[in-house]
């Protein structure tokens, strides 16, 4: 495909969603069948033109994440690290998380997975495992599941 009707098919792709220069690269480069000159002169271009902003986009990224799908700060973070985003834009976005939310999203998880897991005899270590796995950290995911163990 030419540069131009890549170049436009991408505008139109990221006037609809965010897109990080990660991904908007990677389908320039199919789109290019390798080229990556070629990639990297469209990507300088949606950036210049902002259609493509890692800022942006890692924070539209951080707050979907947190209050959709329940995960942590630390899940986030790995997950941005793999696009390519600078630690710094990243701490900048986890800053756009709501932290009451993401608190009491995390006590809810707690207590649907010990309704689930109360009977079992490893109940409180499948608990922290399964919190862990969201991405919070060990501390508060401990206490929230002292808090879930001692209320029921």
């Amino acid at each position: 495909m030419e540069e131009k009707k890549v170049l436009e098919r991408l505008q139109r792709q990221c006037a609809r969603m965010e897109s990080c220069t990660f991904d908007v690269r990677r389908k320039a480069m199919k789109a290019l069948e390798g080229d990556a000159e070629a990639a990297d002169r469209i990507v300088a271009s949606l950036v210049k033109d902002r259609f493509v902003d890692d800022r942006r986009y890692a924070a539209a990224f951080a707050r979907e994440k947190s209050s959709l799908q329940g995960w942590g700060p630390v899940k986030i973070r790995f997950q941005l690290r793999g696009k390519g985003i600078a630690d710094a834009i990243i701490s900048e976005a986890l800053q756009e998380i709501d932290t009451d939310k993401a608190a009491s999203k995390l006590e809810k998880m707690a207590a649907d997975k010990y309704r689930l897991l109360k009977d079992d005899p490893q109940c409180k270590l499948k608990l922290l495992k399964a919190l862990l796995s969201r991405g919070y950290g060990y501390d508060e995911v401990e206490a929230a599941v002292s808090r879930v163990m001692k209320n029921q």
